[in-house]
């Protein structure tokens, strides 16, 4: 079975598949400074309630945005499940796109491995928008490769500049409301970060298109997609599973005979 990890600037998603079968998907908070120890003794717990037990894990992959956070990933797997993980980024790792932008060493791992997962299921071309951290549209052209694309502020980030540079405004909840203007600080706030963000979604999306030059698919995953999917018209598909699904091809496409 393949153990597929993907460390986030906010969450590390650990999954298990056998074959095309996904037999168990778990998530932790990033923290740099946890060891391969602590990874085993977390991991280890939750794979037993499925079931499932280190022996039945003989290969890896990692996508890492958290440089920190690779050296006890890939002990994890070399120590507890006696494997040498495939690390996205690494000398020899073949991704089966090009990477058509300046300088492709500064593209992070999770766009990459998201244009391939986007790319199994959709003809290009393609807009990616990811939900995350930061809120990221990445662009497949029509043969599948990575064009480039536009990193925005996460939703969450905003929210926290917000509290913290205005003494006066609450914290509030990331919802949908049912008005853009808001009769009060709250319903006002989250007029602004969630209709804002839509504005932000139908801005870019129409600018990327025009941009490019062609029709484009527009794919959302990440955390928040769901919440903003079915707020907009400019977001055609909803792919939660985009980043594991593009682990699971980039594996197969490097796993030795």
């Amino acid at each position: 079975m393949l153990l597929a990890i993907d460390s986030g600037n906010t969450n590390v998603v650990f999954a298990i598949y056998d074959g095309d079968d996904r037999r168990g998907e778990w998530r932790s908070a990033t923290n740099a400074n946890r060891t391969a120890d602590e990874y085993a003794v977390w991991l280890s717990q939750l794979m037993g309630l499925s079931g499932l037990t280190r022996d039945d894990i003989d290969a890896a992959i990692i996508a890492s945005v958290v440089p920190k956070a690779d050296h006890p990933l890939r002990s994890l797997c070399r120590q507890y499940f006696s494997c040498e993980p495939v690390l996205i980024g690494a000398p020899g790792v073949d991704l089966g796109i090009r990477v058509l932008v300046d300088n492709p060493a500064e593209v992070g791992a999770d766009r990459l491995v998201n244009t391939v997962g986007a790319r199994t299921r959709f003809p290009g071309p393609l807009i990616i928008i990811d939900f995350g951290t930061a809120t990221t549209f990445d662009v497949v052209d029509g043969d599948g490769n990575y064009f480039g694309g536009v990193i925005a502020p996460g939703i969450n980030l905003s929210l926290e500049a917000l509290d913290a540079a205005a003494a006066k405004l609450p914290r509030v909840a990331i919802e949908r409301p049912a008005k853009v203007i808001g009769r009060g600080t709250v319903s006002a706030m989250q007029s602004g970060i969630f209709w804002g963000y839509v504005g932000l979604i139908e801005g870019l999306v129409e600018r990327i298109r025009d941009e490019f030059g062609a029709e484009m698919t527009v794919i959302a995953t990440g955390g928040l997609a769901p919440l903003f999917a079915d707020a907009t018209p400019a977001i055609e598909h909803l792919d939660s599973d985009l980043t594991l699904r593009g682990l699971l091809a980039i594996h197969r496409r490097n796993a030795g005979p």
